[in-house]
């Protein structure tokens, strides 16, 4: 059976255990041997082994010693994954900890029962399986893994698009946003130019000092501002760590936007006959969106004052879409049963204001103007927001602003270093040659910390008849954009200004 010249295989217990040292394969395959464990936590008999070609003898699957899954070497039962169970505690009995519902004996006939795919009857949550990587199939997880899965979500550090400059609806925002209700959504409206993307960003994310082209919302560059366009598009969206979101938007009745439609012969929709009824009703549906999906709206203005904007506030507010009802159906806008309808808090910010702004005199005939321009809106546009609580006037008493306004005044951003300053005349005592010039209000950088802290603290009212997560919120908002575009209020208004 085997020739001259050929050996005889040999399989690996039937092996000659030569000398120490001696090899049979020839001396280029001379090395140490190293006993190591087998998998039956056996080990190799001691002394070297023929080194050889390895030849990998397989059984056919019937003839397959199956491996003992729930029976470790030790003989216990052991489970063959575990499974991790969070139950509610409404229930009257004492619910245990994940690790002793999963140490329960696989031989019981209730736990094996619920291991083998029995749906449970309390609801089960699932925790995020982030960061876990090859321990979250073992039964024993390490703590500090597990608390990787509890981490805050993944920090925004741009804007983006939450509609395009071609008023669609974008989908984006959507991984940013979480299943929890305590939110507050804020959003802005201006004219172009008067610093809407800054005053978002130094809200959101930024500070003054920081460098302009690194802000979340983009403001305009030297050559924007050369050549009178816009900077931005549709509504930006940003989420930050404190789940306060803010939509920035591009300019209300902006004249570029108007200039770009009829240089570049964009092709209009068909219920739109000109270009600038086609702009205005732009602004109008991005005003009416923002009434319906924010708590706070701040509109955001350079000089004292524009009465074609109040105008333009006052008919987005009669635009507005209808609160959905509890009990709505597919066509329902029709607005709650009881009544009650959903009008955003609404802060007037007078931006770039001169120090003659800033007189308490003047502040006060601001204020008085305001409320009779808004007196007959619904918008919440008083008694929320105040500058007499940021210490700004310490003279005054609570009670000098008696129809208060929720306006505030943001002075010109300037930089605050030394050669930026106005010292005082050379024929001053020495002493007071050396402190900076008068301003009449506190510094940029302290106004802007003091507007932060009053529009995070205003009121967080129920959007809808129901309250919303950040995710419900997006598809609450998605739907009310579809609403307005489709709405026939703004279609009749439109044909109304043809």
């Amino acid at each position: 059976m085997y020739g001259q010249g050929r050996r005889r295989r040999r399989r690996r217990g039937d092996r000659d255990v030569g000398a120490p040292g001696q090899n049979l394969s020839g001396p280029s395959r001379d090395r140490e041997f190293q006993p190591r464990e087998r998998r039956d936590g056996s080990e190799d008999p001691p002394g070297p082994l023929i080194q050889k070609t390895p030849i990998i003898l397989a059984k056919p699957p019937g003839e397959r010693a199956k491996p003992l899954a729930n029976t470790s070497v030790s003989g216990t039962p052991v489970l063959e994954k575990p499974i991790m169970l969070m139950k509610a505690r409404d229930d009257g009995t004492k619910t245990g900890t994940p690790s002793e519902a999963t140490a329960q004996p696989s031989g019981t006939g209730p736990s094996k029962i619920e291991r083998e795919g029995q749906r449970p009857t309390q609801p089960v949550y699932q925790i995020q399986n982030r960061g876990m990587g090859a321990s979250a199939s073992s039964s024993a997880v390490d703590p500090t893994v597990g608390q990787s899965k509890l981490l805050p979500p993944e920090k925004m550090k741009h804007s983006i698009k939450l509609v395009d400059d071609q008023m669609n609806w974008c989908d984006s925002a959507m991984e940013y946003l979480r299943d929890q209700t305590d939110m507050l959504v804020v959003g802005v409206i201006g004219l172009q130019g008067t610093g809407k993307s800054t005053v978002m960003s130094l809200l959101s994310a930024n500070t003054p000092e920081e460098d302009q082209r690194s802000y979340v919302f983009r403001a305009q560059t030297q050559e924007i501002k050369e050549r009178g366009g816009n900077q931005s598009t549709g509504i930006d969206f940003f989420i930050t760590q404190e789940r306060v979101i803010f939509l920035d938007t591009q300019p209300m009745l902006s004249p570029s936007i108007l200039d770009h439609l009829i240089n570049n012969d964009r092709k209009l929709p068909p219920e739109y006959n000109l270009p600038h009824t086609y702009v205005e009703m732009q602004s109008l549906q991005i005003a009416a969106f923002l009434f319906t999906v924010c708590h706070v709206i701040i509109v955001v203005q350079d000089w004292f004052t524009d009465l074609n904007l109040y105008r333009f506030l006052q008919t987005a507010e009669m635009l507005k879409p209808s609160t959905p009802s509890a009990s709505h159906d597919s066509a329902g806008s029709s607005g709650n049963d009881d009544g009650a309808e959903y009008y955003p808090h609404i802060v007037f910010l007078q931006n770039k204001a001169k120090r003659d702004d800033f007189c308490p005199r003047n502040l006060k005939n601001m204020h008085m103007v305001v409320d009779k321009l808004m007196a007959h809106s619904h918008l919440k546009y008083k008694g929320t927001l105040s500058m007499l609580d940021c210490n700004v006037f310490p003279g005054l008493g609570a009670d000098y602003l008696s129809p208060e306004v929720n306006m505030f005044l943001l002075p010109v951003q300037e930089n605050d270093g030394e050669e930026n300053l106005t010292k005082a005349g050379p024929g001053t005592y020495p002493l007071f040659s050396l402190l900076p010039g008068y301003r009449g209000h506190p510094s940029f950088s302290t106004m802007v910390s003091k507007l932060r802290s009053q529009i995070l603290t205003m009121p967080r009212c129920q959007l809808s008849h129901t309250i919303l997560t950040e995710k419900n919120w997006f598809h609450y908002a998605a739907r009310i954009w579809d609403g307005v575009k489709k709405s026939s209020a703004l279609s009749e208004y439109s044909r109304l200004l043809c």
